[in-house]
């Protein structure tokens, strides 16, 4: 079979102004990145059409370090909708350069079920990142700058919050000394660099609703605080103007299109294990106005990627989905059930139905939200038609819809079953209401230890000296409502990544906690879940090049 970048290349694809006018968009509403790239103004967002839109929200069982294909399953149902006669629109999450470059690879799918231009898209696409980065490195020179110039009146912070941020995966910049040289170089002080998508700048372009709603989450984002325990902000700095001025190009919505020419917002990208992990809400909307069935997808495990769509980005947003897609593949649910090298046929067969507690933990947490769940196997081509007929027996016993999609292979065709069953549920008894996890008026605390409890199975939860010095700042001002965004392993219910399937008696220890004052969510940092990845002993990069004017190595 072809790679993902040979078959994107081979693709005819249609000009964006074509694409445009299939979902409605007059082509003078476009602003042109070349010929199959565009933005569109959040003016085309129609909050009636948005209330009668079924959503559809893709999620997965705990992954594998190679993934599950959440985002290659949402692309080809949303082509698979389009080829029954229904109106969808896709809405995702852009790549990051970190994972392209590093051991993940890229975000726009995969096989028959991508997203195109893909190596526009996986690399600088319209520049969205680069704006992020370049904002929120902004505010920390600028702070810097504040600090060394009005130190002669006594200004200083007792702790500057505010670290920078970089695309890349770099250990080596987790932690550093700035202003070190002559006493022009600036003060010297420790900081570090988080990855981009990691930025509470990503998080608030996300989740604002308005080019208004931006500017005022980046003057309320915390950047110290000051001797009197007050927090110094953006607007203590007064240059919330100019940040929202570096962004007003990135908050609009990017418009693409799939092998099949369906339309697709891909736009945002923050990580599910650090940050929220949904593209953006402003590109949510946008899909919801020009379709009827709009699909978008949650980053990691339902447990990461879901919750934090359905607790953070849909109280925020005031939507909801009708139903969530889980998506699994044998591979994941055999690893999850304890498989190894060399296991014989029916040491697999074992491993699978053990796998299946995986998979009933994260069908259990999607009802318990209220969601109708719709299980769907991603196929590989050594899955046996026994073993696939065990997971459809599993389901059913479980009381929940199932079908396989062939979507790598097929397109939008391999998932043709997926979307009639899909439209069917929805019809039945599609969801109504969010039951969620907390409400907005219990304590940091209680929302942290139902997540715990309730999503991953914890016995307790234990916060560290430095999370519980942070949680009596959080009360002091003011922030308790904030919604709570946990940074966790992807790999386990746990904080322990090796802990696979259902991690039984364990608790979940908070170290600190991340004060998103502009972003408004509290984010907890478990375990030793770190915000600036590192790179694998042979990285992605290794593997791309130009060869003969063409880009290789892109997956």
């Amino acid at each position: 079979m072809k790679s993902d970048i040979e078959i994107a290349r081979s693709c005819k694809m249609k000009r964006i102004e074509d694409v445009a006018k299939s979902v409605g968009i007059a082509s003078d509403e476009l602003e042109h990145y070349g010929k199959y790239m565009a933005k569109v103004p959040l003016s085309l967002i129609d909050e009636d059409q948005v209330s009668r839109n079924k959503l559809i929200l893709v999620t997965s069982i705990s992954p594998t370090r190679a993934g599950i294909g959440k985002t290659t399953v949402s692309i080809g149902l949303s082509m698979a909708l389009n080829r029954i006669g229904k109106r969808s629109v896709l809405a995702l999450r852009e790549p990051s350069l970190g994972p392209c470059f590093g051991m993940k690879g890229g975000a726009a799918g995969g096989g028959y079920a991508q997203v195109v231009p893909m190596e526009k898209i996986n690399l600088h696409f319209t520049g969205d990142f680069h704006a992020i980065t370049s904002a929120h490195d902004m505010i920390a020179a600028l702070l810097d700058n504040y600090i060394y110039q009005h130190r002669s009146e006594g200004f200083t912070l007792k702790e500057v919050l505010w670290r920078r941020v970089l695309d890349v995966n770099d250990r080596s910049l987790r932690n550093i000394v700035t202003g070190l040289g002559a006493a022009t170089d600036g003060l010297p002080s420790q900081s570090g660099f988080d990855i981009t998508p990691a930025s509470e700048i990503m998080a608030a372009l996300c989740l604002a609703d308005s080019e208004a709603d931006l500017r005022r989450r980046i003057e309320n984002m915390v950047l110290g605080i000051k001797f009197n325990d007050e927090p110094f902000t953006v607007k203590d700095l007064g240059v919330a103007g100019a940040i929202t001025v570096l962004l007003m190009d990135a908050l609009k919505p990017n418009l693409v299109q799939t092998l099949e020419g369906t339309a697709a917002f891909v736009h945002g990208g923050p990580f599910a294990n650090i940050a929220h992990g949904c593209n953006s809400l402003v590109a949510t909307k946008m899909a919801m106005s020009l379709s009827d069935y709009a699909v978008t997808e949650a980053g990691f495990g339902a447990d990461l990627g879901a919750e934090k769509f359905l607790d953070i980005k849909c109280r925020k947003a005031e939507i909801y989905p009708r139903v969530t897609v889980l998506v699994t593949t044998l591979r994941g649910l055999k690893m999850h059930g304890g498989l190894t090298e060399g296991n014989t046929r029916e040491q697999e067969r074992e491993a699978l139905v053990a796998g299946f507690a995986n998979l009933d933990r994260h069908v259990e947490n999607m009802q318990r939200f209220g969601q109708p769940v719709v299980v769907t196997l991603n196929r590989y081509g050594d899955d046996t038609d026994e073993e696939i007929s065990l997971l459809a027996e599993h389901c059913k016993l479980l009381g929940v819809g199932f079908a396989e999609n062939n979507v790598f292979m097929k397109g939008g065709e391999g998932a043709e079953d997926l979307a009639r069953l899909v439209v069917e549920t929805i019809d039945k008894r599609g969801a109504k209401a969010i039951n969620m996890s907390y409400a907005d008026d219990e304590t940091i605390e209680e929302k942290v230890t139902k997540i715990a409890q309730n999503v991953y199975g914890a016995r307790s939860v234990i916060l560290k000296k430095a999370a519980q010095k942070k949680l009596a700042r959080i009360r002091a001002w003011g922030m308790e409502r904030f919604p709570v965004c946990i940074a966790k392993t992807q790999f386990s219910f746990s904080e322990d990544p090796t802990q696979i399937g259902v991690a039984k008696n364990f608790d979940i220890t908070i170290r600190d906690f991340v004060i998103n004052g502009g972003s408004e969510m509290i984010v907890a940092i478990a375990g030793d879940m770190m915000r600036m990845p590192g790179l694998p002993k042979v990285p992605q990069a290794e593997k791309i090049d130009i060869v003969r004017g063409q880009i290789e190595g892109l997956a």
